[in-house]
């Protein structure tokens, strides 16, 4: 009788699954190897080792992610709120006036917004983080309102006849149904911040966006490639971070 060979996660749902969830885990850390055996194979300069050391790549990623990071978390804790109040304004100046004051940060080219902020205000990290949030509060505030419009008002008016308040009602049923949507735009906020935290170091904030100017400035070829591929490669981890915690928060059946 022949024996058939099933590659792993054919024809198992669960494997597959597991395939897609750790797909682009596995391909970024072979593209930080291959970088790595890339970097350290280069006959390097007196410019190029003093930026491509381990120290100085570990202190100016964790700079990348801490900007990234809080800025994020500035982002959901504004602008989630704000979505909810919007989604629950039955004013229409009220709605127009958010949604007109999100887009201009959005819609301000990134280096603009940054360079206006530090000629108006201050140059460095609270700046940049200003900036930041600005830049990524759209994406959020936007699927928040989104995702609680979506739910149909029987919804709701079948928790109100379960006696539930309308604080209840919102954080045990209409925050949960709209959470697949809200952290969608929380993914897309964190990609963004990702990107643009690159260019803050035009005032001064530090991050992988020093490594990526250094080498355009010197003319140093693979200072800029690590730089680029290391700011890439955070974007597409915190994506896929992102992604598992949509999975774990998602309500079953959905």
């Amino acid at each position: 009788m022949p024996v058939t060979v099933t590659a792993l996660g054919a024809g198992d749902p669960a494997g597959r699954r597991w395939l897609r969830r750790f797909v682009p885990l596995i391909t970024v850390a072979a593209v930080l190897a291959v970088l790595a055996i890339w970097a350290s194979s280069r006959e390097l300069d007196s410019i190029e080792a003093r930026t491509l050391n381990w120290d100085y790549i570990i202190a100016k990623t964790g700079e990348h992610l801490i900007l990234t990071l809080v800025a994020s978390a500035l982002v959901a804790a504004l602008a989630i709120p704000l979505g909810i109040a919007v989604s629950r304004s039955r004013s229409r100046i009220f709605r127009g006036a958010v949604g007109v004051v999100a887009n201009i940060g959005q819609a301000t080219p990134a280096v603009g917004l940054i360079i206006l902020l530090a000629i108006a205000w201050q140059t460095g990290f609270v700046t940049a983080l200003v900036a930041l949030v600005a830049y990524s509060f759209l994406p959020v505030l936007r699927n928040t309102v989104a995702g609680l419009d979506q739910i149909p008002a029987s919804v709701r008016e079948s928790a109100r006849g379960m006696g539930m308040t309308a604080w209840q009602s919102l954080r045990r049923i209409e925050l949960p149904l709209a959470s697949p949507v809200i952290i969608a735009g929380l993914r897309t906020a964190l990609v963004f911040a990702v990107g643009v935290a690159t260019v803050a170091t035009f005032i001064n904030a530090g991050g992988l966006g020093d490594m990526i100017v250094n080498g355009l400035k010197l003319q140093r070829y693979p200072v800029i490639v690590v730089g680029a591929v290391l700011v890439a490669s955070i974007a597409v981890l915190v994506d896929w971070l992102a992604g598992l915690v949509e999975d774990l928060v998602r309500p079953k059946g959905l």
